[in-house]
């Protein structure tokens, strides 16, 4: 019974298991099955072949190859596909056509198409474990792609010789050949029909077919006659020369000969040692079935930027009670702005961007670094003592210009105590002359990294000035963390502010190079800006401006969402909510988290009760699949490098999502959305 029938999925054209497999003897079905193997190694005899599949590597059975898999390793986890070929036939005929994937060296599947590869077989099992909203169309949109795929890139003339995927013509003759041969190999065909067909010679053929097929034709189609044989002695009880004759050999012999030659056996002895009736064959299959959930830890690499991975059906409902006393909110992101290194705040056009933020968030103080440093030419060995703040000067005057007041950072650790001292009496001498006494003792001066050993000198000197406010700056986070550039940012944000009452000072206005860290492209490697230096737009500068549109007024707060007033109008922010947020993560930590948890989608409810007036809607919505520049360049292929024209339309597509409507009063209204990913979305009702 080494025939099975595989039963399909649900009515698609796909069956997908994950087996921790130990042995599954000798078999075969009209399914083409894809063998991706996440955990240890297996070996699977292909007919007459064997190989070694290691993690990560992919194997490919067509249909009616007759196959067996045996564990190399105890601990093995191997997802098995399983495809209707029948699906693929309406898009493409591939009746007799074959895929192989190469195993000839340790570095074989680590070439881009077997990237490809596994992201299709990796989309396709996350579509089918989750089972999210028009699942079933969407398996079977990226199975077309994966016929497509396999046809470009691993059909057997292709895995065999390179040169054929570049010329056409070629390629499409030695494929016909091909499936004549598996059409007509039980009959009697020599190399001078086929020559006769293709309008070739038979001498050419026979060099040619030698060189693209591996094989010459008689041996060709004799190997082919002896992998068919193998169905005929499992699965029939006809006799060896019934089975020599209808595979077309002229003589028992002949067949004793070349079956021999491949399985190192005659077909008498292959029947005696390996067919066995249904409850034989049941009893040798050793296996245990697991969760399908559980690939996602193996698959996050390819489902990462996978916008529907992790789809969450569940619906999660606010009740809004605008009856309720509220309370004042504390809007402590107004407090201040961390523009990052001077010497970026004057450079391009970062000052309008600047301006843009203030204009939304209106903060009060602004961190400037590094003003101490050769970069603003302020001195140029730590022998000098006179010192140029000239440079510093124009960025306070632009500071100034927005309404914003200093908050200096300090490393102490960067310079000789004597110098740093003399440093800092110049400094201060200097601005004060300039703004005055009174305003120099409302700015802010953070101190980082003091050493204890300077700790005297420090404490002697800054007695002289205290009526100045100083500050420990003793934040614990990285200057570079790949998590920055995403839109788990605006939920992390809008946590700290609203749930945590924390500022979140360590993110600068603009990314920046400290040198060290490991960058791969230009535009996204972990900077802490909530704008990179292309000047677009991460999805952590959103979060202000949805939290810049608050009212002053809580009517209620809860995890995930906050609904304010003021005035007559509402706004209702609402964002995604999880453990993640509490502290920061690593990207891939995050990916691992969404994928074991499901957070990855939520749809909202919300209820309004007794909506007392008309009201304007005005909503905005960021998230992983609208807004996000991050997943805007994803999309692009995550390019190292981008043109002017390709940065103005990652600018302009990395945008909150608006859109306008209108609510009536009434005593109950209602609002439905959702969100992909991390995000939010700020709903604002204006009375009309």
């Amino acid at each position: 019974m080494p025939r099975e029938f595989v039963e399909y999925t649900n009515d698609l054209p796909i069956k997908v298991s994950m087996q921790n497999i130990k042995k599954s003897p000798i078999h075969w079905h009209n399914a083409m099955e894809v063998i991706y193997v996440l955990e240890g190694s297996i070996k699977i005899t292909i007919e007459t072949e064997s190989h070694r599949v290691n993690k990560q590597e992919i194997g490919i059975i067509n249909p009616e190859e007759a196959h067996s898999i045996k564990s190399i390793t105890n601990n093995n986890k191997v997802l098995i596909f399983q495809i209707d070929t029948s699906f693929f036939n309406k898009y493409y005929d591939i009746e007799n056509m074959f895929f192989y994937t190469d195993f000839s060296a340790p570095e074989a599947q680590k070439h881009e198409k077997y990237d490809v590869l596994r992201k299709y077989l990796s989309t396709m099992l996350c579509e089918i474990a989750q089972k999210g909203d028009n699942y079933e169309d969407v398996v079977e949109e990226i199975l077309v792609d994966l016929l497509y795929h396999l046809i470009n890139n691993f059909h057997y003339l292709i895995y065999d010789e390179e040169e054929l995927k570049e010329n056409e013509v070629q390629f499409e003759r030695y494929d016909r050949i091909i499936k004549y041969i598996y059409s007509n190999y039980n009959n009697k065909i020599s190399i001078q029909d086929i020559a006769r067909l293709e309008f070739l010679s038979s001498h050419y053929l026979s060099n040619e077919m030698k060189n693209k097929v591996g094989y010459s034709f008689n041996d060709f189609v004799n190997l082919t006659r002896v992998e068919e044989a193998i169905k005929l002695l499992l699965d029939t009880d006809k006799t060896i020369s019934e089975i020599s004759e209808e595979l077309g050999f002229s003589h028992t012999r002949y067949f004793n000969k070349h079956f021999k030659k491949h399985y190192k056996c005659t077909p008498m002895q292959y029947r005696k040692k390996y067919k066995v009736d249904e409850e034989t064959y049941e009893s040798l299959k050793v296996y245990e079935k697991l969760k399908l959930k559980d690939a996602y830890e193996y698959l996050m690499h390819y489902l990462e930027d996978y916008p529907r991975f992790n789809y969450e059906g569940k619906i999660i409902k606010i009740h809004v009670d605008l009856s309720k006393d509220t309370e004042e909110l504390d809007e402590i992101w107004h407090d201040i702005i961390n523009l990052g290194s001077a010497k970026e705040v004057l450079k391009g056009n970062h000052g309008k961007l600047i301006k843009e933020f203030q204009k939304y968030v209106g903060c009060e103080y602004a961190i400037i670094q590094n003003i101490f440093s050769k970069d603003m030419n302020v001195f140029s060995t730590e022998k000098d003592r006179f010192f140029n703040w000239y440079e510093i000067r124009q960025v306070f005057e632009f500071i100034y210009d927005l309404d914003l007041k200093p908050a200096i950072l300090i490393d102490f650790h960067k310079y000789k105590v004597e110098f740093f001292l003399a440093l800092f009496k110049d400094f201060i001498d200097y601005f004060t002359d300039f703004f005055g006494d009174k305003e120099i003792k409302k700015w802010r001066f953070y101190l980082k990294n003091s050493l204890d050993e300077n700790k005297k000198s420090l404490e002697n000197f800054l007695k002289e000035y205290e009526d100045i406010e100083f500050i420990n700056w003793d934040l614990d986070y990285k200057e570079v963390n790949n998590i920055y550039d995403t839109a788990y940012m605006v939920p992390y944000i809008l946590n700290q502010y609203l749930n945590k009452n924390s500022n979140v000072i360590f993110l600068t206005t603009f990314d920046e190079i400290y040198g060290g860290e490991y960058i791969n492209n230009e535009l996204f490697y972990g900077g802490s800006g909530i704008i990179n230096r292309q000047g677009i737009k991460k999805p952590s500068y959103y979060a202000y401006y949805l939290l810049s549109k608050l009212g002053n007024e809580v009517i209620e707060k809860g995890d995930g969402y906050i609904v304010t007033k003021e005035d007559d109008d509402i706004q209702i922010l609402v964002y995604s909510h999880s453990e993640e947020l509490e502290s920061l993560i690593s990207l891939d930590d995050l990916y691992k988290r969404r994928g074991l948890k499901e957070t990855a989608e939520k749809k909202f409810s919300i209820n309004i009760a007794a909506l007392p007036y008309n009201y304007k809607i005005v909503t905005y919505k960021i998230d992983e699949g609208k807004g996000s520049s991050y997943n805007n360049w994803l999309s692009m292929g995550k390019p190292k490098r981008i043109d002017e024209y390709e940065r103005d339309l990652l600018i302009k597509s990395s945008v909150p999502n608006i859109k306008l409507g209108f609510a009536k009063k009434s005593p109950i209204y209602n609002i439905v959305s959702k969100i992909e990913g991390y995000g939010a979305f700020l709903f604002i009702l204006q009375r009309v």
